[in-house]
């Protein structure tokens, strides 16, 4: 079979065929798992990552392999970015890139609302390494453009951002950040591909969580960072390969098998969820419902404008979640109450206001909090919407939340 040649073809095509081949010994269609450590190397191969060229023949899987190449193959096609480095979870992504780029005496504007262990590692690990840290509602251009110093390095965004669903127009922002002489990093893992792509917006790097939307089935952990050859390489060899978090083989060929109908699930999930949402805004125990594809979203014109697709994450707000949370723990029989998401299955867990503003989110103004409080207030539950028929989801709610 010969390389595809065929130009423009579709994301679906992309998701099924890019980074694959049949096997050149075998025929195999489907892409082969690698699991070796280890690879017959030329007598004159370096025992140095410094002497790896990126082209070269495979040597050792820490360093490169295979099935892993095969996923940042098609994780760079989805994404439109000249190259990927997988990691062994989205978290190992996110301090490589943290660590790799900042250095005692940067700074860097971080999302005052973003992934809980992104927030942590920031309020604390960071810092104690002698580089400062600001926190800004990136949704306010001008909260970026005042927090910018002449030694920062580094604005990292989430769009949407978890779990608020708030949204940052990352074109506007790369333009005031590259402006400044800095780079800008987009985890982009509630969007997706298919519903945003950074790096045509702006952005020099781009995070996802392959644990979720991508990957699709809850049975691998993996996360990604995508952007140019040029910035990408040196960070393969400084963090990737030097400190060790890089993705197994095994989950590498796991999320290449859920990439293939990623496109396709990526629809259901948000014909899902707007059906979801729309039933949740009219319940007479909901006091509010936050999905972008809602005219009722405070950044709804910036949702048409920047996502293709609007993703299977559902926010909203109850009276007493807490107690709610515990009624639908018991009562719930299709919906799973458990963390993560973007899985096939749905699934739901409430977040608690106080909880998350005591250990993850210690905003600087009042703002910042009023922000929160306009998202989040009390507590939110966040729904992750999966592939269920949406009429059995709805009725599964209105059994749990009852009347």
């Amino acid at each position: 079979m010969s390389k595809i040649t065929i130009p423009n073809i579709g994301d679906q095509t992309k998701a099924v065929h890019a980074g694959e081949f049949p096997d050149p010994v075998t025929g195999a269609s489907s892409p082969n798992l690698v699991m070796s450590t280890t690879f017959i190397a030329d007598a004159d191969t370096g025992f140095s990552v410094e002497g790896l060229d990126d082209e070269e023949n495979w040597v050792y899987t820490r360093w490169g392999n295979p099935t892993v190449h095969q996923l940042e193959v098609k994780l760079a096609v989805l994404e439109e970015a000249e190259t990927a480095v997988a990691f062994a979870s989205g978290m190992g992504a996110i301090t490589a890139l943290l660590f790799h780029l900042l250095k005692a005496g940067d700074h860097a504007v971080v999302s005052d609302v973003a992934y809980a262990a992104l927030s942590e590692i920031t309020n604390e690990m960071i810092p104690e390494l002698g580089v400062e840290i600001t926190k800004v509602n990136t949704s306010d251009i001008e909260s970026i453009r005042a927090a910018i110093k002449p030694n920062t390095k580094l604005v990292y965004v989430e769009t949407p951002c978890n779990p608020l669903l708030r949204l940052t127009d990352i074109a506007a922002v790369a333009e005031v950040v590259h402006a400044a002489g800095a780079q800008l990093a987009v985890d982009s893992t509630f969007a997706t591909p298919a519903a945003t792509k950074p790096l045509q917006l702006g952005a020099d790097y781009v995070i996802h969580s392959l644990t979720k939307y991508l990957g699709g089935h809850g049975d691998a952990l993996g996360g990604v960072i995508l952007g140019t050859k040029k910035d990408l390489s040196p960070l393969r060899k400084k963090t990737a390969i030097r400190l060790g978090g890089v993705i197994s083989p095994f989950n590498a060929w796991l999320i290449l098998r859920g990439l293939a109908t990623f496109p396709i699930r990526m629809r259901v999930h948000q014909e899902n969820a707007l059906k979801v949402a729309a039933y949740l805004e009219q319940h007479p125990k909901v006091k509010r419902v936050i999905y972008p594809s809602l005219p009722s979203h405070p950044q709804y014109e910036l949702a048409r404008r920047q996502m293709k697709n609007f993703s299977g994450i559902i926010t909203f707000q109850v009276e007493n979640g807490k107690e709610v949370a515990k009624v639908l723990a018991e009562k719930l029989q299709i919906i799973h109450y458990a963390v993560s998401l973007g899985h096939h299955r749905s699934l739901i867990f409430y977040l608690h206001s106080a909880d998350l503003r005591e250990t993850s989110f210690k905003f600087a103004t009042q703002a910042q909090a009023d922000s929160w409080d306009e998202f989040a207030g009390e507590g939110i539950f966040r729904l992750s919407i999966g592939l269920e028929d949406y009429n059995d989801l709805i009725a599964d709610l209105e059994q749990a939340l009852g009347d």
